[in-house]
């Protein structure tokens, strides 16, 4: 975690003290740029290679009864033997997070003076993790309005109810508060967890700082450190349209959220965060379960060289006949000398 935190501080630092000595040029428009070209390439490239990855077995998890003899009801969705059937597996997975919900935890303890491991379900992880799912949705799509001129009707819907709840003046989003707070959840959970704790790497914490220094910064940004909303539109209509204008004025705060959102963008294609395209590609979930209706045979084995019992007896006839060993074919007698 140390090593994750260092590099987030890090990161939040060359965004203040880059604005602060009149590097905006660079954070602003270089090192957006540089971004995207990395973040697009590396996304390309990462679903090619999966996509390109032979799977010549049937290897998808069944979370239900096989489809086998007609009296016996199978699982269509968590056994799916259709493409239809894996089209609303998939929908309930990527939409509700299907097998998160069935997310359990175990724990040690004991039931009249005996050792004892209990099950039992844990639902708030998945609720935290739709909190911020949808949250990044709602948002990224309120984001479309610094890059689109005119401005969409959905996007005017979609500000509208992620703040019918107005509080005060700027108008208050939900969404801000429920990304922070998922994004602290998840981070206490790994924090708090002493399994969780030693089985996370520097990856899975710099992944949230990232995250919840992206939420921070533009929460900041919007409600304290406020920032020229239509200056800085000018500014990303130039990023967009690879005609970029000049950054001055936007603010420390500004550039500190853009140079998160850059490190993100590098970032994504070489972390855990892939998930967002490899759910797609993930044969655990695409494949049908028809094992039982088809033979899958590994198409790389290569052929084999079988040594038969009889070919065994020719090449042996005379030992074992001396030791005594039963013979399909007795040895021919051999010749007087």
């Amino acid at each position: 975690m140390t090593i994750a935190l260092g590099a987030s501080l890090i990161i939040l630092l060359i965004g203040w003290a880059g604005a602060a000595l009149g590097l905006q040029y660079l954070l602003g428009v270089v090192l957006p740029l540089a971004a995207a070209v990395v973040f697009v390439v590396g996304f390309i490239w990462r679903v090619v290679y999966w996509a390109k990855s032979p799977v010549p077995f049937a290897i998808p998890t069944v979370g239900g009864q096989q489809k086998s003899l007609d009296w016996i009801k199978p699982s269509r969705l968590d056994a799916p033997w259709t493409n239809t059937a894996v089209i609303g597996r998939m929908a309930l997975e990527i939409l509700t997070f299907r097998s998160l919900f069935r997310n359990t935890n175990a724990e040690r303890g004991t039931i009249n003076g005996v050792p004892r491991i209990t099950y039992y379900s844990s639902k708030w992880i998945w609720v935290f993790a739709l909190l911020f799912h949808y949250s990044m949705l709602v948002i990224l799509l309120r984001h479309a309005r610094l890059f689109l001129e005119p401005v969409p009707l959905w996007v005017g819907v979609v500000e509208f109810v992620d703040g019918v709840m107005q509080i005060g003046a700027p108008r208050f989003y939900m969404t801000d508060a429920l990304i922070l707070l998922a994004l602290l959840f998840l981070f206490a959970r790994r924090l708090n967890s002493e399994k969780l704790r030693a089985i996370s790497l520097p990856a899975d914490w710099f992944a949230l700082f990232l995250l919840i220094g992206i939420a921070g910064s533009g929460i900041c940004m919007r409600y304290m450190d406020k920032v020229d909303i239509a200056q800085a539109k000018v500014f990303i209509m130039g990023l967009a349209t690879l005609r970029p204008v000049s950054p001055e004025g936007l603010g420390h705060i500004f550039f500190v959220h853009l140079t998160f959102v850059s490190a993100l963008l590098i970032y994504f294609p070489f972390s855990k965060l892939m998930h967002m395209g490899g759910v797609f590609l993930s044969p655990t979930r695409t494949m049908r379960i028809n094992t039982r209706q088809e033979r899958h045979i590994n198409p790389w084995n290569p052929p084999k060289k079988y040594h038969t019992y009889a070919e065994y007896e020719d090449d042996f006839r005379d030992a074992m006949a001396e030791a005594g060993l039963p013979l399909e074919k007795q040895p021919e007698p051999k010749a007087d000398a």
